[in-house]
Order: structure tokens, then sequence, then C-alpha cells
């Protein structure tokens, strides 16, 4: 008993702990801090130049740190001539007015203060980027209901010298590529998912019901052959049997007679509806659009090769040891993030993300536990929730933890929020740390090897490029790792050699990857196949 309630204390303790609040050294953000600099050279001697941007041209001011204007508020067009004019009146004010130190800031507009951004750094200048939020709240208590250049221009002085004029780290290759390929590709795929929602609509008013008879629709290429062949379930059974058979056959479609048999029954039982009168013409929107569908699948397909690519080059690629994570979904993950070394633990990871409740404190009044934060970067958290969806259907242990939040009533949002939240750990720990992870979630980790060397097979990737995306994920793996990663590659080379069909090349390509890991001789393996591995990108187990 005693026992009991001294362990139910020290794990009060524990929490008591765990949920007080750090304490802050400074007011400002820590990339936002000018103090320092203006008390080294004075007040007076400091000075912020606020530029206002829009698409082709920008409004700028400098004034001093007391908000003296001396130059401007003008007008600046995003030329190289104008960008150099600007740069030479800066240059002259600091002589004038003898500015020791000076930081330009440039509001974030979409992508139309990068030229500014650009500009004013390459000219030697200390640039940073204010948020229009902040630029908002310092302007509605001076100017309410009055938005104009001028007074955005004021705004971002005072929240520049409130510390809220952050520093950005630049991104270097491979983050930045890897980020743009990763927007595109998601960009791709949800033009193809809304897609695919309009051509189920268009379907099911020619053809009603027709696509619920399989479980993947737009992988049945059977079923989308048959479906292109006829407009109305009447138009099917005119065809039959036969008029099927020799139509796919024609197309060069291979095909089982039992799905001929499943699409005329269901075109006997839809036959007895009214057909739509626009019938027709909802079957060639439909085709249309399935062409526009199949166009943007053949873009998406590169793209995520070359992501394999990217990813190998950067220490993101030891993601894919957990069991539910692949190649999109790390890749995803590595775009958003950028390099490790920006973070300093995983707390600044669901800081940056927004995955903490919001909370309302005034007194003795206090609500921590508020819906999640509105302001946050919503790339990374959606990256993440994709993540957590990963694991809590493909990892066995976040799978049965899912099961036991929902046996007690958690909501599912929240279920998968506390998943994410334990991603973001495992996450930082296994890209960061030199030492294999270990958690309950890997007790037998997936090998980064084998899942890209399938992932590749499954592209259709040409070799070459294969073994220098397996050269270079080799040179990101922790140096424990290795021997586990040598025994899956030398099973996989046994396999290979004993068959006496399939990919011959793949037997020259391997023994390249097992010297790099620094094993000679390969080990002969003890089993006779590799278990399956799943995977979060096609939902089903890795193939050989």
């Amino acid at each position: 008993m005693a026992e009991n309630i001294g362990n139910n204390s020290s794990r009060r303790c524990k929490s008591t702990r765990r949920k007080k609040a750090r304490r802050r050294q400074s007011v400002q953000k820590p990339n936002g801090t000018i103090g320092p600099r203006v008390k080294k050279v004075g007040t007076d001697k400091f000075a912020i130049v606020c530029v206002d941007p829009a698409k082709h041209r920008s409004e700028w001011l400098m004034a001093d740190y007391f908000g003296n204007l001396l130059l401007g508020p003008c007008t600046l067009e995003h030329q190289a001539e104008h960008f150099a004019l600007a740069v030479q009146s800066i240059r002259q004010a600091q002589q004038e007015h003898g500015i020791e130190d000076l930081i330009v800031t440039v509001e974030r507009t979409g992508n139309y203060h990068m030229a500014a951004k650009r500009a004013f750094g390459k000219a030697g200048f200390e640039t940073r980027v204010i948020h229009p939020f902040a630029t908002k709240q310092y302007r509605l208590p001076a100017d309410p209901g009055n938005k104009t250049d001028p007074t955005d221009l004021a705004a971002q002085h005072r929240a520049a010298i409130a510390g809220f004029g952050l520093k950005e780290p630049e991104l270097e290759e491979p983050y930045r590529r890897l980020r743009l390929r990763v927007r595109h590709r998601r960009d791709l795929v949800e033009k193809a998912s809304a897609i695919a929602c309009q051509i189920r609509e268009h379907l099911h008013l020619a053809m009603p019901g027709y696509a619920n008879l399989f479980d993947n629709f737009f992988s049945h290429q059977t079923a989308l052959a048959a479906a292109r062949l006829a407009d109305t379930p009447q138009a099917l059974l005119q065809l039959g049997r036969a008029g099927l058979h020799h139509k796919l056959r024609e197309q060069g479609r291979r095909f089982q007679a039992r799905t001929l048999d499943k699409i005329l029954a269901w075109a006997r039982q839809a036959a007895g509806q009214v057909p739509d009168p626009d019938a027709s013409l909802h079957h060639a929107i439909w085709t249309d659009l399935h062409d526009l569908y199949q166009a943007l699948h053949q873009r998406i397909r590169p793209l995520e090769r070359d992501l394999a690519g990217d990813l190998a080059q950067t220490p993101y690629v030891r993601l894919m040891s957990i069991p539910g994570i692949n190649v999109v979904s790390a890749a995803d993950f590595a775009g958003e993030m950028g390099p490790i070394a920006h973070y300093a633990n995983a707390n600044a990871i669901t800081g940056r993300s927004g995955l903490f409740p919001s909370r309302y404190q005034s007194d003795q009044t206090d609500h921590a536990d508020g819906t999640i934060v509105r302001c946050a970067n919503r790339r990374l958290r959606a990256a993440i929730m994709r993540i957590a969806d990963n694991l809590a259907r493909l990892n066995s242990h976040f799978r049965g933890r899912a099961g036991l939040d929902r046996a007690k009533g958690v909501d599912e949002r929240a279920l998968r929020v506390r998943i994410a939240k334990s991603f973001t750990r495992l996450g930082f720990a296994c890209v960061a740390g030199d030492q294999p992870l270990k958690h309950p979630c890997c007790c037998a980790p997936d090998s980064i090897l084998e899942k890209l060397r399938a992932f590749h097979h499954q592209h259709a990737t040409p070799l070459d490029h294969v073994l220098g995306d397996l050269q270079a994920a080799v040179g990101q793996l922790p140096f424990k790792t290795r021997n586990h990663e040598a025994k899956i590659v030398a099973q996989v080379l046994h396999q290979q050699t004993q068959r006496r069909r399939g990919p011959a090349k793949l037997a020259e390509l391997l023994p390249a990857v097992l010297a790099r890991l620094g094993v000679a001789k390969p080990p002969k393996p003890t089993g006779t196949s590799i278990p399956d591995q799943p995977t979060s990108d096609t939902g089903g187990s890795t193939p050989p």
C-alpha cells in the first residue's frame, strides 16, 4: 500500500514538473531580437528599412530606432536598376546621419516579397521577414479603420522594434529542391483526387452503382475499359459477354471471365431503371476527365522518383526504418521541415506546426485545453497528420494504441494528434541522433535500403539511378544500423542469384551497395524469403 502511494506521488510529481512552463528569458522572439545590437551602437545610430511589397512594386521607407524618417516613403519598382538606386540611397543616408547598423524588414506577401528580400540581401543588408498578422496588430491601435501603405510601413517599424522582424535561415540543396517537388506533387495529387470525384459523379449518372462494384475502381483497368465501351447498362447488355470479350481483346487487355460476369450481372439489375436522358453526354464528360486523370498520374510517378533521389541525400531517409513510413511520406515531411539543425528539440517541431492546444488565461481563469492553434505552418502540420494516419493503420504499435483510445471513447481527432505528437519525438530522435531508434513501434525495424529498392522497382527506375540512390542512402545511415541493412541486402542478392527468371542486373547492382556498407562477403542468409514490409504509400506489402 505504501509502495503504491509512493509510486502515485512520484507520478504526480513527474506530471507536475512536465506541465510546468519554461521561464522565458526575453519577451521578444529569439530570432527577432535586436536589443543587443541597438545597445551596442546606440539608439540614434540604428536604423530600420521597412518594405511593403506588392506584385510589381513596393513601398519603402528608412527610419531610425525612434521612428524619425530618414528616407521615404517612396515607391520601388521591382527592376534591377531601381533596386540598385534604393541601395545607393540607403548607403548615402547611412553616411549623412551616422547610421552604424541597420536591418531591412520585408512583409511576407505570398511570394511577391522574395524579389525585394533577395535584392537587399545580395547588397549585404541583413534582411528579415515580418508576418502580415504582426503588421496588422501593430497598425490597428495607431490607425484603426485606415489601411494604407504608409500606415503599414509605420506598423512594420513598430513590429520590428518589438522583435517580430524574424531571421529566416536559407534552405540549401537538396532541401530547397525537395520542398518544391513535394509541394508540386501534392498539388497534382489533390487535383487528381478532385477529378476522380467528378469522374465518379458523372459515371454514376450514366451507370448508377457501377463504380461500387470494385474496391479500387481507378486501379481496375478492365472495369474502366468496359465502362468506356458503353454509356448505359442497356448498351452493355446489348454488347453481351461475347462483345465485351471481343472489344477488350482488341485493346490488348488481359482480364478474367468472372470480371465480365460481375459487370453483366450488374447491368441486368440496373437495366430496369429509367436511363438518364443525358447519359451519353455524362459518358463523354467522364471519359474526358479520365484522360486528364491519367495524364496527371503520368506526371506524378516521375516526380516520386525524383523525390526518392532527393530524400536519399538527407538524414530523413532514416525515417523509413519505422514501419508505416515510406518514401513519399518521409519526403513530404523532410521537404516541409528543412534541415533538422534548425530545430532545438521535438517541441520546436510541434510549435512550428501548431500541434498544441490554444490557451486562455486571465487571473484565476485558465483554459489550457482549447482547440489546436490556428496560426501555424499548415503544410508541415498536414504532412505530420498524414504520417499519423499511416501509422494508425499500418504500424502495429500505434494501431494498438489507437484501438485502446477508441475503446476509452477518445475523439478520433485527438487520437490522431496524440500519434502525431509521438511521431515528432520519434522523428527528431531518428533524424538528429546517430543511434538506432529504440521504441516499441520499431522493435523489428524495416530495411531502409529494401524499401527504397522496392519503391524504385514499382516506379521502373533505371538501375543506374537506383544504385546512386542506394549508395547515397548508405551514407545517411547510422553506423550501428549497417549490419542490419547488410543482412537484408545480402538476402535479396541471394534470392536474385538463385532465381532463373527476374531482373538479372540486380545481382550486379547489390554487391556495390554491400561494399558501401563495408561488407566484403555477404553472409549466407538463414531464411529463403524476406517478410513483407507494410508501407504507408501503397497500403499493402512491399513487392519482392
